[in-house]
């Protein structure tokens, strides 16, 4: 039988407005004020506190290596990845209801979770430079979408995000092909005739990023100014980037996710070995419904899929006998 996404009903659902969607589709970026109830805002400061006061064990924490640039050390100890593999808070976090809402308007309706991130920028540390999402994780189709929750008031002085709006109208430049050979490229090899590799892309040396000149055609940029609780949703192709924070007494915690919709191949594990040609029996589905392999939670934080009774007969536009377009069946 055909199948028809429905988005489950709940009180607190986050709809999304049609101006919101066409926004992200012309802008590459769009932000949802207040989309995080206060006090799970709370919950999640909470939680970022016990990571950063080591109360928590995080999974890798991103030692710079050595020869560590200066970027590197900016980013060390900042960030941490895909916390919800080993915290049940942050896998809580990535299954927020509200995020997903927008996520299931703007990229599903049927969503794979793919990386959490816990970003503590403290007084004077952080920044990263330009970069594009897909360049580092793949998916084929590119369905990618990142959500960003501010946990703290986010301005151009403790390190925002900033967009170049409507860069993501730019195919996703590739890695540059040093061993060892990147994780994917976006593009089919040769299919552009003028693409050229990102260089240095991320780092917060503009005259070293070659994609700073990329972001300087999409100008003015724009700052993304943000209220905890307001969630910023990033296109995969948008170009943006973050100053580091440049106050002595404000942190600026976030919870950074990634989906993509969960009838793309995902050959991406964050670096990490897999079996098979793709990960995405790694990854979760958090709504809906796929014809490929997925994982369930860690820690069984409910999440929307499609029960068996969603999997109804659809009507649909088709030829008729008379030649005329109509409604027609389809099992």
């Amino acid at each position: 039988m055909g199948y028809r996404p429905v988005a489950a009903p709940r009180s607190d659902r986050a709809a999304v407005r049609v101006e919101q969607y066409v926004r992200l589709q012309r802008d590459g970026f769009l932000v949802v004020p207040g989309l995080v109830a206060p006090e799970d805002v709370e919950r999640m400061r909470r939680y970022a506190d016990d990571v950063a006061g080591g109360r928590l064990p995080v999974p890798v924490l991103d030692t710079p290596p050595a020869g560590a640039t200066l970027d590197d050390h900016a980013l060390h100890p900042t960030r941490f990845h895909m916390v919800h593999r080993v915290h049940a808070m942050a896998e809580w976090a990535l299954f927020h209801p509200r995020v997903l809402d927008v996520v299931e308007a703007l990229a599903g309706p049927d969503v794979l979770a793919l990386q959490s991130m816990l970003l503590l920028n403290p007084p004077r540390r952080g920044g990263q430079g330009w970069h594009q999402d897909s360049h580092y994780i793949t998916t084929y189709p590119d369905t990618l979408l990142g959500a960003w929750v501010a946990l703290d008031r986010a301005d151009e002085q403790n390190g925002c995000l900033w967009v170049a709006p409507g860069s993501h109208h730019e195919p996703v430049y590739p890695p540059v092909e040093t061993p060892p050979l990147p994780l994917g490229l976006m593009h089919a090899r040769g299919s552009f005739a003028d693409l050229g590799a990102a260089w240095n892309a991320s780092s917060l040396d503009d005259s070293l990023n070659s994609l700073t000149p990329v972001a300087a055609r999409y100008g003015p940029w724009r700052p993304c100014a943000m209220q905890p609780g307001d969630v910023l949703f990033l296109h995969s192709h948008v170009l943006h980037r973050a100053y580091p924070n440049h106050t002595d007494d404000r942190p600026l915690r976030a919870f950074v996710s990634h989906y993509c919709n969960a009838r793309s191949w995902v050959p991406w594990n964050h670096g990490e070995p897999y079996d098979g040609d793709s990960a995405n029996h790694l990854h979760i589905l958090a709504r809906g419904a796929t014809h490929l392999p997925h994982a369930a939670p860690n820690f069984g934080t409910p999440v929307d899929l499609a029960p068996p009774d969603r999997a109804i007969v659809a009507a649909r536009l088709a030829p008729l006998p008379s030649g005329e377009i109509g409604s027609a069946t389809a099992a």
